[in-house]
């Protein structure tokens, strides 16, 4: 009897040391989770029949430290839940490594090539249906500007001009003059010159001349009229509404807005000036945002939100099914997985250009590891013991 219970301990501590060395091999593998051999002793009746390896604890809970990579799709999750990938069997799979990438169909894909799973681009505050995230990797379309906003301050030092007529050619006949650039339906790009000119009467009044890709310019102008505080009153007109030709385009309608704007004594400034339209452009890389957002980058510097991240949570994690690429599949034990975002719910926030370490306590494993070895020598050393005594017994007889 002796015999068996030793090699009942021989057996256990042979699961045991699976664990150990699984947990000492993974120690530099990203987002993997130590377990733990949890012994139970063995009883026939009242008899004692050794130990056996009742569980295996994984340690879900304890997140691994957090090392910097600087890549924009990289993430680790600061807290509960796990990333959600469909495999090629249409299995969900989850796991706590954030390595990301857009494959040549346009998925956005784990690092074992499984597509991400997430949220559409966000309609009226809704999140989209949950599905595989798509990366547009061709060209976006161009823009054609309908707004300019310009924002500065039309000195109250200025003088009324000398020259009385505008003339773009001649700098005495207007006080300051701006360039704002403006895009047609082709995505052409197009220059506004806005000509300052301080006008003599009512006071504090600014009139703005226009023109366009350098031409003569056109008939229409607007009136600044500013109060005694250097503000434009809310009475007063704030913006400008014009239609230009545009060679091989659509003609080009936007309005100039000036809200904002002050006439302050001192030196001229502009703060803003910019339009809202803009060229096409070429794919040239995807991110993620801190909110999970996808973001696909194009050459015109536009960026268009292409997704959300889904962040997966279950009532047990540490019931999950573990499975290769340091991933884990659902049962019955952990219950269904409950969706939500980065930062959501009970879903930890996401941490971009970081991937979480191993949580393995190199330490503390090695120091299991010796103990493990001594309890497999004593447990050796009964069955020598046993033998020993079984070869005297046959010899007495």
């Amino acid at each position: 009897m002796s015999f068996n219970i030793a090699l009942s301990g021989i057996q256990a501590i042979n699961e045991q040391l699976e664990a150990v060395s699984n947990n000492i091999a993974n120690a530099g593998t990203f987002g993997f989770k130590s377990s733990r051999a949890n012994f139970a002793s063995v009883y026939a009746g009242d008899q004692a029949n050794g130990v056996e390896v009742a569980s295996l604890t994984q340690n879900i809970g304890q997140n691994g430290s957090l090392q910097n990579t600087g890549r924009g799709l990289d993430a680790a999750i600061q807290g509960r839940g796990f990333f959600t990938s469909r495999d090629a069997q249409g299995v969900m799979q989850y796991t706590r490594v954030g390595i990301f990438s857009a494959n040549k169909e346009g998925n956005l894909v784990d690092a074992a090539g499984r597509n991400v799973q997430g949220y559409g681009p966000t309609v009226g505050g809704v999140l989209g249906v949950m599905g595989d995230i798509k990366v547009p990797t061709g060209q976006i379309a161009a823009k054609a500007s309908t707004g300019v906003t310009f924002v500065g301050n039309m000195s109250a030092d200025w003088k009324v001009p000398t020259t009385a007529t505008l003339n773009p050619a001649d700098s005495s006949s207007y006080n300051m003059v701006k360039q704002s650039v403006v895009y047609d339906s082709l995505g052409n790009q197009h220059t506004v010159s806005q000509y300052f000119v301080k006008a003599a009467t009512p006071a504090n009044t600014v009139t703005v001349h226009y023109a366009f890709d350098g031409a003569a310019p056109i008939a229409g102008t607007s009136t600044l009229t500013f109060d005694t505080n250097g503000q434009l009153p809310a009475t007063s007109s704030k913006s400008a509404s014009m239609t230009v030709p545009a060679p091989g385009a659509a003609a080009l309608a936007f309005v100039v807005d000036y809200a904002g704007s002050t006439q302050f004594a001192g030196e001229a400034t502009t703060t803003t000036n910019r339009s809202d339209g803009y060229a096409s452009g070429s794919f040239v890389g995807v991110e993620l945002a801190e909110d999970g957002s996808v973001v696909a980058k194009y050459s015109n510097e536009q960026q268009q939100v292409v997704g959300t991240l889904a962040i997966a949570t279950f009532p047990d994690e540490g019931s999950l099914i573990s499975t290769s690429d340091t991933s884990w599949a659902a049962n019955n034990g952990s219950g269904a997985p409950l969706y939500s975002t980065p930062g959501v719910g009970l879903a930890g926030k996401l941490s971009k250009g970081t991937l979480e370490g191993s949580n393995v306590d190199i330490t503390s494993e090695l120091v299991g590891l010796m103990t493990s070895q001594r309890n497999y020598q004593a447990n050796s050393k009964v069955i020598t013991t046993e033998n020993q005594m079984m070869q005297a017994l046959m010899q007495a007889l």
